[in-house]
């Protein structure tokens, strides 16, 4: 009997150790997410007490990446240009990237405001006066630069290590996407980023032109720096393909319009659409932009 007592005793002691352990590791845990410090690209340090629970994004791929992280239940609002995925339009918009509504912003009351490369210092100014916290997240204008946005995004979001899988995953899927290729003749194409009076491609130092050849193309304005081009240089250089986005009937117009209709490419029907918005956000979807355009130009290494 004296045994019995003896062993319950040791039970219930070991029961309390062990649940004052699982206590102070809750403890330990809850504390290490604290407060979130960073710095943006401002070079701005943006300082947070706990990890935001409502946020209002300025820039389309900061709500891709929130959505991939799977905090999109903490978005309360977002620019009008946000399109993707579907689900983005049930969140209430705040305007446009430059120039948002900041009486609609200020209603939202937000933990946090992500902005992107499009975000004036002006609108910056404003909102800081009002007490809203701002971070200004943008890559460098460099492939590499989408992985440093996501994962300052999911830093700033307490979510880091999440931000690194997607991270991994891109890295992977372009991995695969230049083994397929390796072996193909790169072809010779030129970017429509817009066209009509002017014309605007994507030029070497860009990170549209480094996706281009990344993904086996001989970009005709890999020695222009920027975005700005000529119809000039277009017919001088003559490219094979020519790539355009598949919104807004751009296809047609560019094929139809009198500028551009005897052009080789064209006349050859080698004028192809894709959804320049994988290309041009720094966002999740780049890989996806890479593999895709991959496919246009090297259909046979698929």
């Amino acid at each position: 009997m004296k045994n019995i007592k003896k062993l319950a005793i040791i039970i219930m002691a070991l029961v309390f150790t062990l649940s004052l352990m699982a206590c102070t590791k809750s403890e330990t845990k809850k504390e290490e997410v604290k407060g979130i410090k960073i710095t943006d690209s401002y070079n701005r340090e943006v300082s947070l007490d706990k990890v935001p629970q409502r946020v209002v994004t300025l820039s389309p791929g900061a709500t891709e990446t929130i959505f991939a992280l799977k905090k999109e239940s903490i978005l309360v609002g977002r620019s009008d240009y946000d399109d993707y995925p579907a689900e983005v339009s049930k969140i209430e918009k705040v305007g446009g990237l430059e120039n948002p509504n900041i009486e609609k912003i200020t209603e939202l009351k937000p933990d946090l405001v992500i902005a992107g490369a499009h975000f004036s210092k002006e609108v910056l100014k404003k909102l800081e006066d009002l007490g809203i916290k701002v971070a200004v997240l943008y890559g460098e204008d460099n492939f590499d630069g989408a992985y440093k946005n996501i994962l300052d995004t999911a830093e700033v979001l307490g979510v880091k290590n999440d931000g690194q899988k997607i991270v991994d995953e891109m890295k992977k899927k372009v991995s695969e996407v230049e083994e397929k290729i390796k072996n193909s003749k790169k072809v010779k194409l030129y970017y429509v980023v817009d066209f009509g009076k002017q014309d605007f491609t994507a030029g070497g130092d860009t990170f549209v032109g480094q996706l281009i050849e990344k993904a086996g193309g001989d970009n005709i304005a890999k020695d222009v720096k920027g975005w700005n081009y000529s119809f000039e240089k277009i017919v001088e250089n003559n490219p094979d393909v020519i790539i355009l986005s598949d919104k807004y009937d751009a296809k047609k117009r560019f094929i139809q319009a009198d500028r551009y209709k005897d052009l080789p490419a064209v006349k050859a029907n080698k004028v192809f659409e894709i959804d320049d918005n994988m290309l041009v956000r720094q966002g999740p979807r780049q890989a996806d932009g890479l593999e895709a355009l991959a496919k246009i130009l090297h259909p046979e290494a698929f």
